[in-house]
């Protein structure tokens, strides 16, 4: 091929490509796939709000942390008042129980005797001690609710004034006799009621306490009539009953062990059937054909208006005592039953004896007029 051909050719190629490219750029556009058409635009449409996501975000607020309390504060000590003077059976308890409480606590106990008027004085003062939990009293359940519900007492208290802490023991009461005494059971005490009526003296440890009320009921069911001689508090009566003062006398059977123990005095009955192993061959009144359970509850309580936070503080601490085996141990050899309960059974076992209490207030108000 000479060159004016090839020249020719090169020429024809390159108005072919041109042609081409010029084609290409006045062709119509090809349609767009077939997507969903954006959303017209709204006119004059208000700045909407930023999405949530985009704020920034507030300082979240921290979880209020489980409330606490600081108690007992440290060098502080606790105060325990006990209603009744020393040497009867709460008294005995309440310092048998003192050491190991002190180490559960963490803290010094103090201890102030208050006796009088059947334990009214020293719970008197212990229900309208500051509440903060540095105060606390002890009682004996049902005579506590004896008080106020005696309404010649004039107590300074009701139950509203009160919030349990623990049950601490039980004690089933006992009945004694001077050793050398001829009232070998409770017959022969009563035959002796009937052939000299109201001349029989018994002793009681208050008005109205357990042994008051059981007394009381065996007056009734007997058909007799004792003279019935109220002391003030347990230590009291025993040195009545010691002495040949009275014939008999019932209470608490922790506070007379000892005294029976030594033969100075004898127990003749218990109203408990646990009261049946704290002496060898004591009966129960059931096993001598007179009905009567009568035994008593010793318990801690603080004024109303005492932190819950400070209440359920104490109640461990005392549950824990409970649990010590030493201190078990010598409550049942001092004639008491350690039997924890905390605050709320404690609620429930109130309300319970109330009831039981109130019916034997009124009859005991009446067969003393």
């Amino acid at each position: 091929m000479n060159k004016t051909a090839s020249r020719f050719l090169v020429s024809l190629v390159v108005v072919m490509m041109l042609l081409a490219l010029v084609a290409a750029c006045s062709a119509p556009t090809a349609a767009p796939s077939p997507t969903a058409a954006p959303a017209p635009k709204e006119q004059a449409a208000a700045p909407t709000k930023a999405p949530e996501a985009t704020k920034p975000a507030e300082p979240t607020k921290a979880a209020a942390p489980a409330k606490t309390v600081d108690f007992p504060e440290k060098g502080k000590s606790i105060n325990w008042i006990i209603p009744y003077p020393a040497g009867g059976g709460s008294d005995v308890a309440v310092r048998i129980t003192q050491p190991y409480f002190e180490k559960a606590i963490g803290a010094t106990v103090n201890i102030t005797n208050k006796g009088g008027a059947g334990s009214q004085v020293g719970i008197t003062e212990a229900v309208k001690a500051k509440p903060d939990g540095y105060t606390v009293g002890h009682a004996n359940w049902p005579t506590i609710i004896t008080l106020y519900q005696d309404k010649d007492r004039k107590a300074a208290f009701s139950r509203k004034d009160f919030l349990p802490v623990a049950a601490h023991v039980t004690d089933p009461l006992a009945i004694a006799v001077k050793a050398d005494s001829p009232y070998k059971g409770i017959k022969d005490l009563v035959d002796a009621a009937k052939a000299n009526p109201g001349k029989i003296k018994v002793g009681t440890s208050g008005i109205m306490s357990p042994e008051d009320f059981a007394f009381r009921t065996l007056q009734k069911q007997a058909g007799v009539q004792f003279s019935i001689v109220a002391f003030d508090g347990a230590a009291p009566g025993n040195t009545a009953i010691a002495g040949g003062h009275i014939d008999a006398f019932g209470s608490g059977i922790s506070s007379q062990l000892s005294l029976a123990k030594n033969g100075t005095t004898r127990l003749i009955a218990t109203l408990a059937p646990e009261g049946r192993d704290m002496m060898p061959g004591l009966k129960t009144m059931e096993d001598q054909g007179y009905k009567g359970y009568f035994g008593l509850t010793r318990a801690w309580f603080v004024p109303t208006g005492t932190p819950k936070e400070t209440v359920n503080a104490l109640a461990a601490a005392f549950k824990q005592t409970a649990e010590v085996e030493e201190h078990k141990k010598k409550m049942s050899d001092n004639g008491q039953l350690v039997r924890y309960m905390g605050p709320d059974e404690m609620v429930k076992f109130w309300d319970d004896m109330e009831k039981f209490v109130a019916p034997l207030v009124d009859e005991a108000k009446q067969s003393a007029q």
